[in-house]
């Protein structure tokens, strides 16, 4: 079980779009920050279908704006840890709030999912093995993972794409949405006849229609 942790976070820190209710937590990849391009597009696509967003920053990443310098991301417990403090900084009672992030911050926020007690979690480019390594599995907790969970993914994402995934028995409760010939970012090659902008339309939709769902289901 997640034990009780400082609700130490500025809220001022936070991007806050959208309604109040549902809420949606993202966190951002190990490379860009919660303002990217990417998270911008994505939160603004969410907003649009009636889901609040809320955004934050690991330590390494405030770091990294405050002084203008690369670091490179925090060991697992602090951002364990710090995804725990944005959760409790929050005034939406943890079982109507779906979390999630873009790659790295859904990895962490799936391992806490179960525990935290959230009504749901989503992952949009899971890192399902570091690239170029695909028996380095990061699989083991979603075996069982109760939580219900949207997973959406680029067909030919690196860190993990269709034909591997589909042989890795993950839990039943994960609900894996595939866009064709995406990359991590869910960016397909021309030739696919798709676009990065309609993939995340797309996204958009089903991720919109899981956290109303979702949220809905649980009595929020």
């Amino acid at each position: 079980m997640v034990s009780a942790v400082s609700t130490d976070v500025d809220k001022s820190s936070l991007l806050i779009q959208g309604p109040k209710h549902p809420c949606l937590v993202l966190a951002h990849g190990a490379g860009a920050g919660m303002d990217s391009e990417w998270m911008q597009r994505v939160t603004d696509l969410l907003v649009a279908r009636g889901v609040g967003v809320v955004r934050f920053e690991f330590p390494y990443m405030q770091q990294r704006r405050a002084e203008g310098t690369r670091r490179p991301p925090d060991r697992q417990p602090r951002l364990l840890e710090h995804w725990q403090q944005v959760v409790a900084s929050l005034d939406t009672p943890v079982e109507q709030l779906v979390i999630g992030g873009k790659s790295m911050g859904g990895r962490m926020a799936s391992m806490l999912a179960d525990d935290l007690g959230v009504a749901g979690l989503v992952c949009l480019g899971y890192p399902f093995h570091p690239q170029g390594k695909p028996e380095k599995l990061r699989t083991e907790h979603l075996l069982a993972l109760n939580t219900q969970s949207l997973f959406v993914q680029g067909s030919r994402d690196a860190l993990g794409n269709h034909q591997e995934v589909a042989g890795y028995g993950l839990s039943s409760a994960i609900e894996l949405l595939w866009l064709a010939d995406g990359d991590h970012d869910m960016k397909p090659r021309v030739k696919s006849g798709f676009t990065q902008a309609q993939h995340l339309h797309v996204l958009a939709d089903r991720v919109a229609a899981f956290v109303h769902a979702t949220v809905s289901t649980t009595g929020g």
